[in-house]
């Protein structure tokens, strides 16, 4: 199995388990969803799974390379490229989920690993407060956890999430469903940043930013 086709079925079993068990958990007592929501997923995945299949190796876009040299920033990495799902942009939740199967590559030193693992994931999650360019540019702050999530498998999902002002930023940016973002890091002085960046797939594979 290649990159490509790695990416898909991670983004596939992404769709299908935990996001669909986090929507359920909003309709506890309901009947399964219907075959329309199904379809609907099934279409978005879909168009999540083309994305992968026809894009290059992402670059960051010449804006933010400025934006991180004024700030004097250094180690630009991409974490995650996803399609956002409805629990990304609910305000009701609050977070963008980024899942350890779909993180590009490792973005923390090993004190900051082991700090976010001394949480309770139960009771108190250890938090970082990291700087975070949004797409507009505007420069700000969010708080970076670890989270462990059941599956109704019984399996878990481990992943980060940034929390804290994430409702804002997703105002702010006008961050829809379905919508293709980069989460980028970069260090200031060895401090972690993060920037994120909306993107949009064309016909010959590439993509361009919002």
């Amino acid at each position: 199995m290649d990159v490509v086709d790695g990416e898909m079925k991670i983004q596939k079993e992404y769709d299908q388990g935990f996001q669909v068990e986090q929507e359920g958990d909003d309709h506890q007592g309901q009947l399964p969803e219907s075959s329309k929501i199904k379809k609907k997923k099934q279409k978005m995945a879909t168009r999540c799974d083309q994305q992968y299949t026809t894009t290059p190796p992402p670059d960051l876009p010449i804006k933010f390379r400025k934006r991180i040299r004024a700030l004097r920033g250094s180690d630009i990495a991409l974490v995650i490229q996803k399609c956002l799902f409805k629990t990304d942009v609910n305000s009701g939740h609050n977070r963008l989920s980024i899942p350890f199967n779909q993180i590009r590559q490792t973005f923390l030193t090993p004190q900051e690993t082991e700090f976010l693992n001394s949480g309770d994931n139960k009771k108190k999650c250890s938090e970082m407060e990291v700087m975070l360019i949004e797409p507009s540019l505007r420069r700000g702050t969010i708080s970076l956890r670890k989270w462990e999530m059941k599956k109704a498998s019984g399996s878990v999902t481990s992943m980060y999430v940034l929390v804290g002002q994430w409702n804002s930023v997703a105002w702010r940016n006008a961050l829809r469903e379905d919508e293709t973002v980069q989460l980028w890091s970069f260090r200031i002085n060895s401090k972690l940043c993060l920037a994120l960046v909306k993107r949009r797939a064309k016909s010959n594979g590439y993509f361009v930013e919002f």
